[in-house]
């Protein structure tokens, strides 16, 4: 007998007894608190087929053993990314990495790592996290979602335990140890405050009362002086076109494609490195759970995926997912403010973080029955903390740790109504709208997100003056805090009071096509605009971005088109059309003619108007754009304004007379020359990221392109232009189906499964999406067990 006859025969053994012991092995003990009573995880166990490009199929008998299996995986490919997100969490980046070192941003956005310090230790000494966790469901997780994270520390463990570490950026290092299941919770809570607390970081640790002592330089709030317009500053704050992370995704339903069936294509943008990496496994309870698709590392079940019949992905929301109460302070006495005219004390909480190579740092917090006390939301948005008034911050998701439930029940949908479904149960979503697609012909977009229960007319009726300049810009109320009339209130469909419920999402069912690229729920479908939704959700009738109304053009063009198939999907993924090429190239290259810029105009006429890494042209309009939009106003940069009647043909028309278009383009084609780049260069010869210290093209553009595409590298003229990539495509996955028992999904992880430097999957995939070539899912059994590259591991305690 063959190794691989013998190894797919121990791999039906196992399949077969991990089926029986499906029904002879409960999924969690009765009360739901096993970890707390078996913190060793009793001996747990899962098998893993890995698949090309190390995919693993983790299978399992139940819920604890499955997630042992995913901490085991994870584990093995991302050792370094998660032993520092437990530091993070844990509050030790300043014992490890220094109080005045930056941490990469993948769990808040504190500027320093003793800001993040200070936050996430406060959160563990105040236990936070503890108390969401004695929460029963639905407000608190479920008993599956608990036994998920109780096998997923014992396997993050066992891996440690019956492993050497390997990765260079960590090996040897004193902050990889073990981890508790409370480590793991608190790194789950993380990615669900990243868009509240997390984004306040700053101003939270560096809050104190007037005439304090000022804080130790690296936790100050990036505030500033009051800039002139407050408005601005917040709309520049929470605007999603600026963030690190995006997405786009579109569901097309059986009425547009070739066999009735619906169609999903996710293209979430992601950062390439750090701890918002996704990774790709496929997780299986044979009769209880069978789903494949992309985790952010650490969190214990699938992000983005697909199972038999339905199929999903999401997109970060513009919804705003914090306010502010504005604190009218008692008069001798900073700390207590008033409510009703009733005095009410801060509650103040003093947190010591450890330092490498000096002292410990001791910092107080101040917490109100608001949210904590904020200073400050990024640099052109301070709050000052005067002797009459204080903001504190509204979070909603500090009490949502119901993530992994809606993450769960999408798992077990069978169809786009079973996901909204699990939405309505669950109410987990913190900063994200869901896609979504299935084998019957539905499809789905709902911004179903928890978000501060802000109404129009509460903002109309409790607004202090700061709240009527950032609510209408921004969705930021800023609201009277001194008024019990002033509180967020209840829904009766929510799960807990100062929440939305699930009746009052922007939605849209069953439309022929349904996409979003992080504008707001109105432009879902250009036919069919949502409507009538709170403004704390996002705007109506306002400009689109470049990728927005691209993707809007190019999807309402193949959803009439029709007849579509996965095929489609995956040319949609890689067309790398510029639309902001296709608006403009015309007059561009007749306002270069003008300035007698010679050669540059002819490689602009010649451009393909596409970012494919053999474009020439590409890169130099690329850097003409980004100069033009950063140095002139969309109000004097195009001749026909914005129409909310016409939202995706318009703004257009350049103005090449207006201030800036000149230098732009002069000063695009003089740094290329300075930098000795050929004005004609391919892309991909500047574009790139080195990986074993091979250079590998990377195609795709940047966000005011319009790119669906979307990448960003950074510029380095002396090092040959653009190097590595930063963020952009991450999990990609393109899904369909044909009536049989196995879906037709295409996917690709463009930065590869793992971030050892050591591992053969460390830039296999990456080599795949310069080549813009997809992986085969393997989905069923039967694909799995044929896999050429078939390796078995038996994860199991010892």
């Amino acid at each position: 007998m063959s190794l691989r006859t013998r190894t797919r025969s121990l791999t039906v053994a196992a399949v077969a007894l991990l089926t029986a012991a499906t029904a002879l092995s409960p999924t969690a003990s009765a009360d739901g608190r096993g970890q707390e009573r078996r913190p060793s995880g009793g001996g747990l166990s899962a098998l893993i087929r890995y698949t090309e490009y190390g995919i693993p199929h983790i299978l399992a008998k139940d819920y604890a053993n499955l997630g042992f299996g995913n901490g085991w995986a994870q584990a093995t490919d991302q050792t370094c990314t998660l032993a520092e997100g437990f530091a993070t969490v844990r509050g030790e980046r300043s014992r490890f990495f220094g109080a005045d070192g930056k941490p990469d941003g993948s769990l808040s956005s504190a500027s320093t790592n003793l800001a993040s310090d200070l936050f996430f230790q406060g959160v563990r000494e105040a236990g936070t996290v503890e108390k969401l966790m004695a929460r029963p469901a639905p407000v608190g997780p479920g008993k599956q979602v608990r036994e998920l994270m109780r096998g997923w520390t014992a396997g993050y463990n066992a891996w440690l335990k019956q492993h050497r570490v390997s990765d260079p950026t960590c090996k040897g290092a004193p902050w990889v140890r073990p981890v508790s299941l409370t480590d793991v919770q608190h790194l789950n809570y993380a990615f669900s405050v990243l868009g509240g607390q997390g984004r306040g970081v700053d101003g939270i640790t560096a809050a104190k009362p007037p005439g304090a002592a000022a804080p130790r330089a690296g936790a100050q709030s990036r505030g500033g002086a009051t800039p002139v317009d407050p408005g601005e500053a917040a709309r520049k704050f929470f605007d999603t076109s600026d963030a690190a992370m995006g997405s786009n995704a579109v569901a097309f339903s059986g009425r547009t494609t070739a066999n009735g069936r619906g169609l999903l294509l996710g293209n979430p943008h992601y950062p390439w490195s750090g701890g918002r990496r996704f990774w790709q496994s496929q997780q299986t309870i044979p009769g209880e759970l069978n789903v494949m698709g992309g985790s952010l590392v650490g969190s214990t079940t699938m992000s983005i995926g697909h199972t038999s019949r339905i199929a999903w992905s999401h997109t970060v929301a513009t919804g705003t997912t914090m306010n502010l109460h504005q604190l009218t302070l008692a008069p001798d006495d900073p700390t207590v403010y008033v409510v009703d005219g009733k005095r009410e004390a801060m509650t103040k909480r003093t947190v010591t973080v450890p330092v490498k190579d000096g002292e410990p740092v001791t910092r107080t917090q101040w917490w109100t029955r608001y949210g904590p006390v904020v200073t400050g939301l990024g640099a052109q948005l301070p709050l000052p903390w005067t002797a009459t008034t204080a903001y504190a911050l509204n979070d909603p998701n500090a009490t949502n740790l119901r993530a992994g439930d809606t993450a769960l029940g999408f798992g077990k949908a069978r169809d786009v109504a079973g996901v909204e479904d699990a939405l309505r149960r669950t109410q987990g979503l913190p900063w994200v709208n869901t896609i979504a697609s299935d084998s019957s012909g539905g499809s789905l977009f709902t911004q179903s997100q928890v978000l501060p229960r802000i109404t129009d007319d509460l903002a109309q009726r409790c607004s202090t003056p700061l709240g009527r300049v950032t609510y209408p810009s921004a969705g930021l109320a800023v609201l009277d805090g001194a008024r019990t009339d002033c509180a967020l209130g209840r829904d009766e469909d929510a799960v807990e009071p100062g929440i939305f419920g699930p009746s009052k999402m922007p939605t849209l069912k069953n439309a022929p096509y349904a996409e979003n690229s992080n504008d707001s729920a109105w432009l879902t479908n250009a036919d069919r605009p949502i409507t009538g939704y709170e403004r704390v959700f996002g705007t109506l009738g306002t400009q689109r971005s470049m990728r927005t109304r691209g993707a809007v053009e190019d999807v309402a063009a193949m959803a009439k088109k029709g007849r579509l198939t996965v095929a489609d999907l995956q040319r949609q993924q890689f067309a790398n059309r510029v639309p902001a090429a296709d608006l403009t190239v015309d007059e561009v290259v007749k306002g270069c003619e003008e300035l007698q810029l010679g050669a540059a105009c002819a490689v602009l006429q010649r451009w393909d108007r596409k970012m494919d890494t053999g474009s020439r042209g590409a890169l130099l309009f690329d850097r003409f754009w980004r100069a033009l939009v950063s140095s002139v106003p969309g109000e004097t940069r195009w001749r026909t304004p914005f129409a909310a009647a016409d939202p995706v043909r318009t703004p257009r028309g350049l103005n090449t007379a207006a201030p800036g278009f000149a230098s732009a383009l002069k000063g695009a084609v003089a740094e290329l020359q300075a930098a000795g780049i050929a004005l004609d260069a391919p892309l991909g010869q500047n574009q790139f990221v080195v990986r074993n210290g091979k250079r590998i093209p990377v195609h795709g553009g940047t966000e005011s392109l319009g790119v669906w595409n979307k990448v960003e590298p950074v510029w380095n003229a002396a090092g040959g232009g653009y190097t590595e990539v930063t963020t952009g495509s991450s999990y990609l996955q393109a899904v369909g189906w044909n009536g049989g028992p196995c879906p037709v999904a295409k996917t690709l992880l463009t930065y590869s499964q793992s971030s050892n430097p050591d591992s053969p999957h460390y830039r296999d995939q990456t080599e795949l999406y310069a080549g813009e070539k997809w992986v085969e899912s393997r989905f069923c059994e039967g694909d799995v067990l044929t896999s050429p590259k078939l390796r078995v591991v038996w994860a199991r305690e010892r």
